[in-house]
Protein backbone atom coordinates (compact mmCIF):
# COMPACT_ATOMS: atom_id res chain seq x y z
CA UNK A 1 0.00 0.00 0.00
CA UNK A 2 2.56 2.36 0.62
CA UNK A 3 4.75 1.85 -1.86
CA UNK A 4 1.21 2.51 -4.09
CA UNK A 5 0.25 5.49 -2.25
CA UNK A 6 4.12 6.79 -3.17
CA UNK A 7 3.62 6.33 -6.75
CA UNK A 8 0.30 7.55 -6.61
CA UNK A 9 1.71 11.35 -5.00
CA UNK A 10 5.10 11.21 -6.77
CA UNK A 11 5.97 14.77 -7.55
CA UNK A 12 3.36 16.72 -4.60
CA UNK A 13 4.58 19.09 -3.11
CA UNK A 14 4.01 18.75 1.39
CA UNK A 15 5.49 21.39 2.67
CA UNK A 16 7.81 21.37 5.99
CA UNK A 17 5.84 23.72 8.81
CA UNK A 18 2.73 22.84 7.52
CA UNK A 19 -0.36 21.41 9.84
CA UNK A 20 -1.95 18.65 7.69
CA UNK A 21 -5.86 17.95 8.49
CA UNK A 22 -6.68 14.11 7.39
CA UNK A 23 -9.91 13.11 6.75
CA UNK A 24 -9.59 8.87 8.16
CA UNK A 25 -11.90 6.00 7.51
CA UNK A 26 -15.52 5.47 9.41
CA UNK A 27 -15.31 2.16 9.26
CA UNK A 28 -13.52 0.62 6.55
CA UNK A 29 -10.27 0.73 6.34
CA UNK A 30 -10.36 0.91 2.76
CA UNK A 31 -11.75 4.25 2.17
CA UNK A 32 -8.42 5.63 3.01
CA UNK A 33 -6.88 7.45 0.45
CA UNK A 34 -3.54 6.36 -0.79
CA UNK A 35 -2.51 10.00 -0.46
CA UNK A 36 -3.16 9.87 3.08
CA UNK A 37 -1.13 6.84 3.50
CA UNK A 38 1.52 8.85 1.73
CA UNK A 39 1.62 11.64 4.04
CA UNK A 40 0.88 9.61 7.44
CA UNK A 41 4.21 8.02 6.48
CA UNK A 42 6.31 11.06 5.48
CA UNK A 43 5.32 13.64 9.11
CA UNK A 44 7.27 14.13 11.36
CA UNK A 45 3.96 13.70 14.37
CA UNK A 46 0.29 12.69 14.33
CA UNK A 47 -1.80 14.84 16.61
CA UNK A 48 -4.46 12.20 16.81
CA UNK A 49 -7.51 12.50 19.33
CA UNK A 50 -7.45 9.40 21.14
CA UNK A 51 -3.75 8.23 20.74
CA UNK A 52 -5.18 4.07 21.30
CA UNK A 53 -6.92 4.69 18.32
CA UNK A 54 -4.43 6.35 15.39
CA UNK A 55 -1.68 3.85 17.00
CA UNK A 56 -3.91 0.65 15.85
CA UNK A 57 -4.67 2.76 12.54
CA UNK A 58 -0.89 3.29 12.08
CA UNK A 59 0.14 0.22 12.73
CA UNK A 60 -2.65 -1.78 10.31
CA UNK A 61 -0.97 0.19 7.66
CA UNK A 62 2.28 -0.43 8.76
CA UNK A 63 3.55 3.07 9.98
CA UNK A 64 5.13 4.18 13.32
CA UNK A 65 5.08 7.53 14.03
CA UNK A 66 4.98 9.87 17.03
CA UNK A 67 1.69 10.67 18.51
CA UNK A 68 0.61 13.72 20.26
CA UNK A 69 -2.95 13.42 22.35
CA UNK A 70 -5.06 16.51 21.30
CA UNK A 71 -8.47 16.32 21.90
CA UNK A 72 -11.74 18.09 23.20
CA UNK A 73 -10.36 18.89 26.39
CA UNK A 74 -6.93 19.44 25.75
CA UNK A 75 -7.11 20.99 22.54
CA UNK A 76 -6.54 25.13 23.65
CA UNK A 77 -3.35 23.80 25.59
CA UNK A 78 -2.02 21.00 22.49
CA UNK A 79 -2.21 23.20 20.10
CA UNK A 80 0.45 25.29 21.71
CA UNK A 81 2.93 22.59 21.54
CA UNK A 82 2.01 21.73 17.63
CA UNK A 83 2.39 25.34 16.92
CA UNK A 84 5.76 25.50 18.63
CA UNK A 85 6.69 22.00 16.30
CA UNK A 86 5.43 23.68 13.05
CA UNK A 87 7.51 27.08 13.68
CA UNK A 88 10.65 24.40 14.09
CA UNK A 89 9.97 22.80 10.53
CA UNK A 90 8.11 19.73 11.46
CA UNK A 91 5.45 18.63 9.28
CA UNK A 92 2.30 17.53 11.76
CA UNK A 93 -1.08 15.71 11.06
CA UNK A 94 -4.07 15.69 12.98
CA UNK A 95 -6.64 13.10 12.86
CA UNK A 96 -9.88 12.74 14.32
CA UNK A 97 -10.74 8.64 15.70
CA UNK A 98 -12.96 8.63 12.32
CA UNK A 99 -13.93 10.85 9.44
CA UNK A 100 -13.16 14.11 8.95
CA UNK A 101 -11.66 16.22 12.20
CA UNK A 102 -13.49 19.80 13.39
CA UNK A 103 -16.76 18.06 12.42
CA UNK A 104 -18.73 17.23 15.13
CA UNK A 105 -15.40 16.25 16.14
CA UNK A 106 -11.82 18.10 17.70
CA UNK A 107 -9.92 20.31 15.67
CA UNK A 108 -10.95 24.09 15.12
CA UNK A 109 -9.11 25.13 17.62
CA UNK A 110 -6.17 23.57 16.33
CA UNK A 111 -6.83 24.90 12.97
CA UNK A 112 -7.30 28.47 13.84
CA UNK A 113 -4.46 28.36 16.28
CA UNK A 114 -2.20 27.23 13.11
CA UNK A 115 -3.22 29.95 10.93
CA UNK A 116 -3.68 32.53 13.52
CA UNK A 117 0.17 31.74 14.16
CA UNK A 118 0.59 32.72 10.44
CA UNK A 119 1.23 28.75 9.45
CA UNK A 120 -0.07 26.92 6.59
CA UNK A 121 -2.95 24.21 6.73
CA UNK A 122 -3.42 22.02 4.52
CA UNK A 123 -6.84 19.84 4.67
CA UNK A 124 -6.87 16.13 2.88
CA UNK A 125 -10.24 15.38 1.67
CA UNK A 126 -11.67 11.70 2.74
CA UNK A 127 -14.18 9.67 4.59
CA UNK A 128 -16.93 11.83 6.45
CA UNK A 129 -20.66 10.28 7.51
CA UNK A 130 -22.03 13.75 6.58
CA UNK A 131 -21.73 13.40 2.70
CA UNK A 132 -21.65 9.46 2.53
CA UNK A 133 -25.77 9.18 4.47
CA UNK A 134 -26.95 12.76 1.74
CA UNK A 135 -25.51 10.74 -0.56
CA UNK A 136 -27.44 7.47 -0.37
CA UNK A 137 -30.29 9.65 0.79
CA UNK A 138 -32.50 10.77 -2.27
CA UNK A 139 -33.77 14.02 -1.20
CA UNK A 140 -34.59 15.25 -4.54
CA UNK A 141 -37.00 17.99 -2.88
CA UNK A 142 -34.40 19.51 -0.23
CA UNK A 143 -32.42 22.75 -1.02
CA UNK A 144 -29.21 22.61 0.49
CA UNK A 145 -28.36 21.05 3.04
CA UNK A 146 -27.89 21.54 6.75
CA UNK A 147 -25.41 19.87 9.88
CA UNK A 148 -27.51 19.89 13.00
CA UNK A 149 -25.28 16.87 14.58
CA UNK A 150 -26.35 15.56 18.07
CA UNK A 151 -29.96 17.19 19.39
CA UNK A 152 -30.61 18.30 22.96
CA UNK A 153 -30.59 14.18 25.01
CA UNK A 154 -32.86 16.43 27.19
CA UNK A 155 -36.76 15.52 25.97
CA UNK A 156 -38.51 19.29 25.74
CA UNK A 157 -35.44 20.87 24.38
CA UNK A 158 -35.36 18.12 21.60
CA UNK A 159 -38.75 18.68 21.29
CA UNK A 160 -38.25 22.60 20.46
CA UNK A 161 -35.58 21.61 18.17
CA UNK A 162 -37.78 19.51 16.12
CA UNK A 163 -40.47 22.06 16.35
CA UNK A 164 -38.01 24.66 14.61
CA UNK A 165 -36.97 22.69 12.39
CA UNK A 166 -40.30 22.06 10.80
CA UNK A 167 -40.21 24.07 8.08
CA UNK A 168 -36.63 23.73 6.98
CA UNK A 169 -36.44 23.10 3.49
CA UNK A 170 -32.80 21.91 3.35
CA UNK A 171 -31.61 18.10 4.29
CA UNK A 172 -30.92 18.02 8.20
CA UNK A 173 -28.57 15.31 9.12
CA UNK A 174 -28.55 14.44 12.43
CA UNK A 175 -26.01 11.93 14.65
CA UNK A 176 -27.37 9.73 17.07
CA UNK A 177 -25.98 7.55 19.62
CA UNK A 178 -27.71 3.72 20.05
CA UNK A 179 -28.48 4.36 23.86
CA UNK A 180 -30.61 7.23 23.15
CA UNK A 181 -32.07 6.32 19.52
CA UNK A 182 -35.43 5.54 20.62
CA UNK A 183 -35.88 8.79 22.54
CA UNK A 184 -35.09 10.55 19.04
CA UNK A 185 -37.22 8.56 17.01
CA UNK A 186 -40.32 8.72 19.47
CA UNK A 187 -40.08 12.54 19.28
CA UNK A 188 -39.29 12.51 15.48
CA UNK A 189 -42.66 10.22 14.96
CA UNK A 190 -44.75 12.68 17.47
CA UNK A 191 -43.04 16.11 16.07
CA UNK A 192 -42.69 15.38 12.48
CA UNK A 193 -44.74 11.93 11.59
CA UNK A 194 -45.17 12.24 7.87
CA UNK A 195 -41.45 13.83 6.99
CA UNK A 196 -39.07 11.63 4.82
CA UNK A 197 -36.34 10.12 6.71
CA UNK A 198 -33.61 8.23 5.83
CA UNK A 199 -31.67 6.17 8.52
CA UNK A 200 -28.11 5.04 8.28
CA UNK A 201 -27.02 2.47 10.37
CA UNK A 202 -23.38 1.65 10.79
CA UNK A 203 -22.19 3.57 7.29
CA UNK A 204 -19.54 1.78 5.89
CA UNK A 205 -19.05 -1.02 8.20
CA UNK A 206 -19.87 -5.00 7.74
CA UNK A 207 -23.40 -4.69 9.29
CA UNK A 208 -24.48 -1.34 7.41
CA UNK A 209 -27.87 -0.74 6.60
CA UNK A 210 -29.52 1.97 4.61
CA UNK A 211 -33.74 2.48 5.53
CA UNK A 212 -36.02 5.32 3.92
CA UNK A 213 -39.10 5.78 6.08
CA UNK A 214 -41.42 8.20 7.38
CA UNK A 215 -40.80 9.41 10.73
CA UNK A 216 -44.09 8.10 11.94
CA UNK A 217 -42.88 4.12 11.02
CA UNK A 218 -39.06 4.97 12.97
CA UNK A 219 -40.14 3.58 16.60
CA UNK A 220 -41.68 0.37 14.94
CA UNK A 221 -38.62 -0.35 12.67
CA UNK A 222 -35.77 -0.10 15.61
CA UNK A 223 -38.26 -2.86 17.58
CA UNK A 224 -38.71 -5.20 14.27
CA UNK A 225 -34.85 -6.40 15.39
CA UNK A 226 -32.69 -5.92 18.09
CA UNK A 227 -29.50 -5.29 15.85
CA UNK A 228 -31.32 -2.47 14.52
CA UNK A 229 -30.59 -0.62 17.86
CA UNK A 230 -27.16 -1.22 17.48
CA UNK A 231 -23.87 1.09 16.11
CA UNK A 232 -24.06 4.50 15.32
CA UNK A 233 -26.59 6.26 13.37
CA UNK A 234 -27.01 9.32 10.62
CA UNK A 235 -30.53 10.57 9.94
CA UNK A 236 -31.11 12.41 7.30
CA UNK A 237 -34.22 14.10 7.89
CA UNK A 238 -35.77 15.26 4.09
CA UNK A 239 -36.52 18.91 3.27
CA UNK A 240 -39.81 19.79 4.23
CA UNK A 241 -42.33 20.47 1.23
CA UNK A 242 -42.68 24.25 -0.04
CA UNK A 243 -46.10 24.31 1.56
CA UNK A 244 -45.06 23.13 4.67
CA UNK A 245 -41.93 25.54 4.96
CA UNK A 246 -44.33 28.72 3.74
CA UNK A 247 -47.02 27.39 6.65
CA UNK A 248 -43.82 27.65 8.78
CA UNK A 249 -42.66 31.00 8.18
CA UNK A 250 -45.85 32.51 8.08
CA UNK A 251 -46.73 30.97 11.44
CA UNK A 252 -43.46 32.44 12.99
CA UNK A 253 -44.32 35.98 11.58
CA UNK A 254 -48.03 35.38 13.35
CA UNK A 255 -46.84 34.57 16.52
CA UNK A 256 -43.89 37.42 16.92
CA UNK A 257 -46.45 39.98 15.61
CA UNK A 258 -48.50 38.79 18.85
CA UNK A 259 -45.80 38.89 21.37
CA UNK A 260 -44.88 42.12 20.22
CA UNK A 261 -48.13 44.11 20.74
CA UNK A 262 -48.43 42.05 24.08
CA UNK A 263 -44.91 43.74 24.36
CA UNK A 264 -45.78 47.16 23.63
CA UNK A 265 -48.48 47.85 26.37
CA UNK A 266 -46.21 47.55 28.71
CA UNK A 267 -42.82 48.62 27.57
CA UNK A 268 -41.33 51.22 25.22
CA UNK A 269 -41.29 50.89 21.33
CA UNK A 270 -37.40 50.30 21.19
CA UNK A 271 -37.33 47.69 24.48
CA UNK A 272 -40.45 45.81 22.79
CA UNK A 273 -39.02 44.98 19.36
CA UNK A 274 -35.58 44.12 21.41
CA UNK A 275 -37.20 41.64 22.98
CA UNK A 276 -39.33 39.94 20.40
CA UNK A 277 -36.46 40.24 18.14
CA UNK A 278 -34.66 38.33 20.40
CA UNK A 279 -37.22 35.91 21.52
CA UNK A 280 -38.82 35.30 17.65
CA UNK A 281 -35.55 35.17 15.98
CA UNK A 282 -37.42 37.78 13.15
CA UNK A 283 -35.54 40.48 11.90
CA UNK A 284 -35.27 43.46 14.58
CA UNK A 285 -36.28 45.83 11.37
CA UNK A 286 -39.03 43.74 10.24
CA UNK A 287 -40.48 44.01 13.82
CA UNK A 288 -39.45 47.96 14.44
CA UNK A 289 -41.40 48.39 10.92
CA UNK A 290 -44.73 46.54 11.88
CA UNK A 291 -44.73 48.61 15.58
CA UNK A 292 -44.28 52.24 13.46
CA UNK A 293 -46.86 50.51 11.54
CA UNK A 294 -49.08 50.21 14.04
CA UNK A 295 -48.51 53.34 15.99
CA UNK A 296 -49.36 55.17 12.71
CA UNK A 297 -52.35 53.48 12.45
CA UNK A 298 -52.91 54.49 15.51
CA UNK A 299 -52.70 57.45 15.39
CA UNK A 300 -54.61 58.27 12.63
CA UNK A 301 -57.29 56.26 13.84
CA UNK A 302 -57.23 58.84 16.80
CA UNK A 303 -56.74 62.11 14.77
CA UNK A 304 -60.08 61.10 13.07
CA UNK A 305 -62.01 60.45 16.30
CA UNK A 306 -61.25 63.95 17.72
CA UNK A 307 -62.24 65.47 14.03
CA UNK A 308 -65.60 64.19 14.83
CA UNK A 309 -65.53 64.62 18.69
CA UNK A 310 -63.66 67.52 20.04
CA UNK A 311 -65.11 67.02 23.55
CA UNK A 312 -61.42 65.90 25.56
CA UNK A 313 -61.40 62.83 26.77
CA UNK A 314 -59.39 60.68 29.54
CA UNK A 315 -59.62 57.59 28.18
CA UNK A 316 -56.91 55.66 26.80
CA UNK A 317 -56.80 54.70 23.42
CA UNK A 318 -57.36 51.37 22.60
CA UNK A 319 -54.16 49.52 21.19
CA UNK A 320 -53.60 48.21 17.64
CA UNK A 321 -55.53 45.20 16.59
CA UNK A 322 -53.36 42.52 15.18
CA UNK A 323 -53.87 41.48 11.36
CA UNK A 324 -56.84 38.60 11.65
CA UNK A 325 -54.31 35.91 10.38
CA UNK A 326 -52.69 37.07 13.76
CA UNK A 327 -56.08 36.63 15.53
CA UNK A 328 -57.08 33.43 14.36
CA UNK A 329 -53.38 31.34 14.54
CA UNK A 330 -52.76 29.31 17.45
CA UNK A 331 -50.75 30.68 20.53
CA UNK A 332 -47.08 29.43 20.50
CA UNK A 333 -45.97 29.61 24.49
CA UNK A 334 -42.17 28.73 23.46
CA UNK A 335 -41.94 32.15 21.51
CA UNK A 336 -42.60 34.05 24.73
CA UNK A 337 -39.09 32.79 26.51
CA UNK A 338 -37.42 36.25 27.05
CA UNK A 339 -34.28 35.50 28.63
CA UNK A 340 -31.29 37.94 27.43
CA UNK A 341 -29.10 34.88 27.83
CA UNK A 342 -30.81 31.65 27.14
CA UNK A 343 -28.51 28.98 26.13
CA UNK A 344 -28.05 27.24 22.98
CA UNK A 345 -29.45 23.58 22.93
CA UNK A 346 -26.27 21.25 24.42
CA UNK A 347 -24.92 19.28 21.40
CA UNK A 348 -25.16 16.21 23.29
CA UNK A 349 -22.46 13.70 22.72
CA UNK A 350 -19.63 14.20 20.45
CA UNK A 351 -19.05 11.46 17.83
CA UNK A 352 -16.33 10.55 15.71
CA UNK A 353 -17.16 11.90 12.42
Amino acid sequence: MQQAAAQATAGQDLPPGTLYVVATPIGNLADLTLRAVHLLGLVDAVACEDTRVSATLLQRLGLHRPLLSLHEHNEAAAARGVVERLQAGQRIAYVSDAGTPAVSDPGARLVAAVQAAGLRVLPLPGASSVVTALSAAGDVQGVGFRFEGFLPPQAGARRTRLDELAGERASVVLFEAPHRIEALADALADALPTRRLTVCRELTKQFEQIQPLAAAAFPAWLAERPEHRRGEFVLVLHGAPPSVAGEGAEASTVNAQRLLQTLLEDLPLKQAVTLAARATGLPRNTLYEQALAWRAAAESSDAGADAADPVDSDEAAPAPALPQAALDAPADPRRVALSRSAPHPARGDRRRR
